[in-house]
């Protein structure tokens, strides 16, 4: 460590490392930055807070963390050997059940201490590991909290309140001598069954149903119920301390004597190599590529379908946020998909910004200015936008349709889906399909392996399941796991796979980016057709995609029947119909579907258009509060006649007018289900047009990922934080001389002054300090009052002396600052081993 005194704090190993070792904990540990500690010390005291030490804890990988597990059981501090034999054991497994995994451990240890190192929660030479104080307490047993081991307390622990007599009675038992005070008795007791030897031989006197017993207690849970008078192989291990009592009616199994019975090993099974990712089938990778990009387009007509759908009729919000249950099932039924796919689908667009609320007093949510920027995308560039925004959200749609943590629904687009881990977890299942051959598909559970290997759950981790896709996640509470689940089902519905496995142009989004992730999906993707096929049972037949503007005038002029490869439209009255309210003559109608058939246009569509045109805009109905108004008097009074019109309370007022007492658009709809073809006018009588579609929100921003922790420090932030922590180490570790007796504010001698003092001179002595240290470049202690009238204590170096003014670097600040001299208190020296 370049030193030969052991460090004999945590600080201490701090101050001793690289510049470039502490930016690797800040890295690691972000939570540290916030805020810049004042210096190493700080440092050290925030790195060893509960908080801090949990949050790190949870971003150990398996290993490292049963390595931190066994630090808290080992003596503190504990040699690297008895480290290494809590992992590896002391060989007298029978038939070696670590198989190969003590050389495994032995290779992988120094790997481990070195993240526990790197991260602050370990730290002292080889031969004197220390476990931070936090840490040892999160880790080690208690009978509150068991170990993760299995271990209970050691003998010391366990006997601490036991009677002397008590104690001198398990010593006889056992065959020690008994010796004058408890301290050395525990010590013999401990001796005892920590010497292989001589515990052998108490186990080979013991009864064959006391050593059933221990084997029951052995890997833990190590405590276990008596009753008042105990079975005699329980009272044999309880009178030869095998068996410590923690009350009337729990005993434990010491921590040593558990360890002779493991043959030293604090795991039962050590994991110190990664877990293979396995492939559950190979495929061609060029047939890989061409399904996840079909899919990835039927992605893109999935959203677009969607914004469609919300653009005309938005769905209301929530009260307390989010889609009512009732209006999902309304969109998984208009996309033909099940609930939990269509909730994947709005969370998506949500996330992307192409939807939102539209912020009327009636919120409804509604499509974005974005989406139509969107829209005008290439269709490989519409996608590598909605993955880029899917990797990076933290909103989970798996969750809608389970419950909080007070029991209440979670629904799709509510304020309670975030979940800060869904974007690391998400990069990290897609990072390990790149990492398996092209045209691998994995098997999730070796996948759930690895994860868990990488980041083991803790053992609190429950909650409710909820999820699309056809894997079961009940079997897997910890959220992260299921977030892996989820991520799979969702890669194949985005085209990011392709039947199970990672696409050549989602491996060029992750390593790449979406330039050219873009140019590896547009050769896959169709290219947009311009016309249709024209049948005679009036259907139009769309052999794959259709330009944008055809597809758009087709949607208004026919009703999706049915999707696949190719679409099927059918024409009905009332499709006809809403074309011609949306300004389209029969004419216009007529030579639009003559110039995108590749067929000639069937009769009966023909006669269609031309009999819903004669019809429509016969009647006319405008605002009186409403009113019908027809040139053939006989079309009224058959109105007038049919029952059906009773609820429009319809009187006449001309022989050509009725008057309504309903409102326009009631009476027109009330109308067209009569079977009659109304036209909405204007005060002025023109046919008003309608339009569908154009329905936008404000402009909005998607929402902002909920990060997990302080965000990832950058290298200028983390340059620049440890040039501070330096300098403010350097001010707070400064050791000042003090004038000698005789002097103004003199306190004699030649000892530090106590570093919360502030300095005394008398301004002249102030002046020929600082000029004298301007003169020979070395630095200086100084006491200044700010213009506020706060105190502080200050490190700098003197550059130049002039005006009443000393400019000089600011070790305390890393920075040039200039001070008046009038504010300055006073001036002291280094000691030359600080000035040096």
């Amino acid at each position: 460590m370049g030193t030969t005194t052991p460090p004999r704090t945590l600080a201490e190993a701090l101050r001793l490392r690289s510049d470039d070792s502490l930016a690797g904990l800040l890295r690691a540990r972000p939570d540290l930055l916030s805020p810049v500690p004042n210096d190493i010390t700080q440092l050290a005291t925030r790195a060893g807070t509960r908080a801090s030490v949990v949050r790190a804890l949870d971003h150990l990988d398996r290993f490292a963390l049963q390595t931190a597990q066994a630090l808290a059981v080992a003596p503190d501090p504990a040699p690297y050997d008895t480290l290494l034999g809590l992992l590896t054991g002391d060989g007298r497994d029978d038939g070696d059940r670590l198989g190969g995994t003590g050389a495994a451990v032995t290779a992988a240890l120094p790997a481990a201490l070195t993240t526990l190192r790197g991260q602050a929660l370990v730290w002292g030479d080889d031969d004197a590991l220390h476990l931070v104080r936090t840490a040892r307490e999160l880790l080690s047993p208690s009978p509150q909290r068991p170990s993760p081991t299995g271990l209970g307390p050691t003998v010391a622990e366990a006997t601490a309140g036991m009677s002397p007599g008590r104690i001198q009675e398990i010593l006889a038992a056992a065959g020690l001598p008994a010796t004058h005070d408890p301290v050395s008795a525990v010590a013999a007791l401990t001796g005892l069954f920590t010497d292989r030897t001589r515990m052998a031989g108490l186990l080979d006197t013991a009864p064959a149903e006391a050593l059933s017993v221990l084997d029951r207690l052995v890997w833990g849970p190590p405590y276990g119920e008596v009753t008042a008078n105990p079975a005699p192989p329980v009272r044999w291990l309880r009178d030869h301390g095998l068996l410590l009592p923690v009350s009337t009616r729990t005993v434990v199994l010491p921590r040593e004597a558990a360890l002779h019975l493991r043959a030293g090993r604090a795991h039962r099974v050590p994991e110190p190599v990664a877990p293979p990712v396995t492939a559950a089938a190979e495929r061609d990778p060029r047939a890989v590529d061409a399904v996840a990009a079909g899919q990835a387009f039927a992605a893109l007509s999935t959203v677009e379908e969607l914004l469609k759908l919300w653009g005309t009729a938005g769905p209301p919000i929530l009260r307390a946020g989010g889609l009512s249950v009732r209006e999902l099932r309304r969109t998984a039924s208009a996309l033909d998909v099940p609930e939990p796919v269509a909730a994947f689908w709005v969370e998506l667009a949500y996330a992307a910004g192409l939807v939102a609320s539209d912020g009327e007093t009636d919120e409804r949510y509604a499509p974005t200015p974005a989406y139509d920027d969107w829209l005008e995308l290439p269709a490989p560039d519409r996608w590598t936008r909605i993955v880029t925004a899917w990797l990076a959200a933290t909103r989970t749609a798996g969750l809608v349709g389970g419950q909080d943590a007070k029991g209440r629904a979670l629904s799709a687009l509510g304020p309670e889906l975030d979940r800060s881990a869904a974007p690391e977890v998400r990069r990290r299942v897609l990072g390990l399909l790149a990492a398996l051959p092209a045209g691998a598909a994995p098997d999730p559970q070796s996948l759930l392996t690895r994860l868990r290997w990488e980041r083991p759950p803790r053992a609190s981790s429950s909650g409710p399941s909820a999820g699309h896709g056809s894997t079961a996640v009940g079997d897997h509470p910890d959220l992260r796991s299921r977030i892996a689940l989820w991520t799979l089902d969702e890669a194949e519905l985005l085209g990011v796979t392709g039947r199970g496995a990672l696409s050549s142009q989602a491996r060029a989004l992750l390593d790449e980016g979406p330039g050219e992730a873009a140019a590896r999906l547009a050769p896959l993707v169709p290219e947009p057709l311009g016309h249709v096929l024209l049948q005679a049972d009036l259907t139009a037949v769309a052999p794959g995609p259709l330009e944008r503007p055809l597809a758009e005038a087709l949607s208004v002029l026919a009703d999706i029947e049915s999707k696949g490869g190719a679409t099927v439209y059918r024409f009905t009255p009332g499709s006809v119909r809403r074309a011609l309210d949306a300004g389209q003559a029969a004419a216009d109608l007529h030579a639009f579907l003559a110039a995108h058939s590749r067929t000639p246009v069937p009769q009966p569509l023909s006669y269609l258009i031309d009999d819903v045109a004669r019809r429509h805009g016969h009647l006319r109905i405008g605002a009186a509060s409403a009113y019908v108004r027809c040139d053939d008097e006989a079309v009224l009074n058959e109105i007038l006649a049919d029952r059906r019109s009773a609820p429009l309370r319809l009187r006449r007022l001309a022989p050509t007018v009725l008057a309504a007492q309903t409102d326009p658009a009631s009476l027109l709809e009330g109308l067209r289900d009569m079977g009659y073809a109304p036209a909405a006018e204007s005060a002025e009588g023109d046919v008003l047009v309608t339009r569908a579609g154009a329905r936008r929100t404000p402009p909005r921003t998607a929402p902002e990922p909920v990060p997990e922790g302080p965000p990832a420090p950058d290298a200028t932030l983390l340059s620049a934080a440890v040039r501070a922590i330096r300098a403010g180490d350097t001010a707070a570790r400064a050791v000042r001389t003090v004038p000698q007796e005789g002097a103004e504010g003199a306190e004699g001698g030649t000892d530090g002054a106590p570093a919360g003092t502030l300095p005394r001179t008398s301004p002249a002595e102030t002046l020929v300090t600082v000029q004298a240290a301007a003169m020979t470049g070395s630095a200086v202690w100084i006491g200044y009052v700010n213009a506020d009238g706060a105190a502080s204590q200050r490190v700098i170096a003197p550059v130049k002396v002039e005006g009443g003014f000393v400019t000089a670097y600011d070790h305390t600040a890393d920075e040039i600052r200039t001070y008046p001299l009038h504010r300055i208190t006073g001036v002291a020296e280094l000691a030359d081993e600080q000035a040096n």
